[in-house]
């Protein structure tokens, strides 16, 4: 089975990543369309077949959007693949635009995130830009009970997560070697979070970024009046050229918090880094399973925004802390329970790890992602005859 799968960037996306390693393990030809970047050596080392093209969508450069659409007829025409898999809004936008009445190859868009779900106007664009030709997988159930209640017919859509290699992530250097890097007393208590720093999009009527940075910013000042020794610690470079809004992130940090506000940027020893914080946050306003995953696999004491897919892997108050999103209050509340209740904390982390192996292990979504495949090519072949 050939498939070829259409991605925005060459520098984040592991996720993806490892679900095409996987389908490559099952012996399916894969090929991949996306930008030249860093990650491409390693896309030509799991055994994709790479192309460098650009094929997201740009509204505001006609010009692009023209070339890229049809570029993308191009390839297809040339590969004649199975299945097509996109894994962005924008790549979908243009396969759909591309593709639709230019040939029946079915077209998978698997939804990273729910935000463009969440505003009308852009659920409306995106679901009108779809065809008898196009499915979909959600990466969470609750991205999957959208598209129901939209109207999208169940044959159309299915749920997958991307996974995550188990045996993998998993800390390489002893507790406490984070406090030793940074300089800071055992006693030191580190809060931290993953995640890109996306800028708010104002059309979106976003204030502030989409994964909470700020909100984190303000709840630890809260917290430090009732822990003092706590430490925020920030992972995540700027997302797609967002230096400025990643500097107005770092200079609200030094006027909330000093000295106790340490940003990392972009690393490459995440699992490292999780597995030596004392609670892990994800205080998105949108998401879909996010980095809750990780750092529920390795049994580290989480609190999350009660958004998206986070509620399936933390339960409040048997896997985690689930929160209101945009509270910093609330925020705040949590992350001092957990850091002064450390058995609870720890006997939560523990039945987080038990519900979360077994549902993102990447051997099992990629085989599951496969027969997705197979499912959409069988059911269409039986519609023929």
């Amino acid at each position: 089975m050939r498939v070829l799968h259409l991605l925005k960037t060459s520098v984040g996306g592991n996720w993806a990543m490892r679900q095409m390693r996987e389908l490559v393990s099952h012996g399916v030809e894969v090929h991949v369309a996306l930008p030249d970047g860093p990650l491409i050596p390693r896309y030509r080392a799991l055994g994709a077949t790479v192309h460098l093209h650009d094929l997201g969508l740009a509204p505001r450069h006609p010009r692009h959007t023209l070339r890229a659409m049809a570029t993308l007829r191009r390839l297809v025409d040339q590969l004649q693949p199975a299945v097509i898999h996109s894994h962005f809004v924008s790549t979908t936008a243009t396969m759909r635009l591309a593709l639709r009445g230019h040939v029946a190859t079915p077209r998978i868009f698997q939804v990273p995130g729910p935000l463009h779900l969440e505003h009308p106007v852009f659920r409306r664009l995106e679901l009108g830009l779809a065809g008898k030709d196009d499915y979909w997988i959600g990466s969470c159930a609750a991205t999957r009970e959208r598209y129901l209640s939209y109207g999208v017919a169940p044959s159309h859509v299915f749920e997958s997560i991307y996974g995550v290699d188990l045996d993998a992530f998993k800390p390489s250097r002893a507790p406490g070697w984070l406090r030793s890097e940074l300089g800071l007393p055992s006693s030191a208590k580190l809060v931290g979070m993953v995640a890109y720093a996306y800028p708010p999009k104002w059309y979106l009527g976003q204030r502030r970024g989409l994964k909470g940075h700020e909100d984190l910013i303000d709840a630890l000042a809260l917290v430090r009046d009732r822990v003092p020794e706590v430490r925020g610690v920030f992972v995540g470079g700027a997302w797609a050229g967002a230096v400025a809004y990643e500097q107005a992130i770092r200079a609200h940090g030094q006027r909330m918090l000093g000295d106790a506000a340490i940003f990392l940027g972009t690393r490459s020893d995440v699992a490292d880094l999780l597995g030596d914080l004392d609670v892990v946050v994800n205080p998105a306003h949108s998401e879909n399973l996010g980095g809750v995953s990780e750092s529920l696999l390795l049994e580290r004491p989480s609190v999350a925004t009660a958004v998206g897919g986070l509620p399936e892997l933390v339960v409040d108050g048997v896997t985690g802390w689930l929160v209101p999103p945009r509270d910093p209050s609330a925020l705040a509340r949590a992350i001092t329970d957990a850091l002064t209740h450390p058995a609870e904390a720890a006997r939560r982390a523990a039945a987080g790890r038990a519900r979360t192996a077994p549902l993102i292990d990447v051997k099992r979504t990629g085989a599951e992602t496969l027969a997705i495949y197979q499912t959409i090519l069988k059911t269409r072949a039986h519609a023929r005859t």
